[in-house]
């Protein structure tokens, strides 16, 4: 929840490959005050079963850049062992081209940013949601 002095963050991952939410996917949250600081990690979250973070950490007073780091390795591999499983044939790759993907962006106090991921093995998207 964002104040008059901090911004908030929220996100959520739409695996596109199969029209659904990627849950139980590790993300991270850093932030840091000026463009020539040190990102400072704040903690972490994972997906829950609709693909959402609803308890990343707060932001300090003072954040002008987050960064959000989504571990798409550890998810794609716990994704192709269950394929494996399976009696259907396989049709594609599950491995993961990207075994991280890394969001940073501005923010501004008072204000709040959902920033949603679509994913696939081969490639993503993201963008300001609301």
């Amino acid at each position: 929840m964002s104040t008059d002095t901090t911004a908030s963050v929220s996100t959520h991952i739409l695996d596109t490959s199969i029209g659904r939410p990627a849950g139980a996917v590790t993300v991270s949250l850093a932030a840091r005050s000026g463009g020539d600081a040190q990102y400072v990690t704040l903690g972490g979250s994972a997906t829950d079963a609709d693909g959402r973070c609803k308890d990343l950490p707060a932001l300090p007073e003072g954040t002008t850049h987050v960064r959000l780091v989504f571990d798409t390795e550890s998810y794609f591999t716990a994704k192709k062992q269950a394929e494996a499983q399976q009696d259907a044939p396989r049709v594609r790759d599950s491995g993961a081209f990207f075994p991280e993907v890394a969001i940073a962006f501005a923010v501004t106090p008072g204000e709040h940013y959902h920033v949603p991921l679509l994913l696939n093995p081969f490639g993503y998207s993201v963008y300001r949601g609301s």
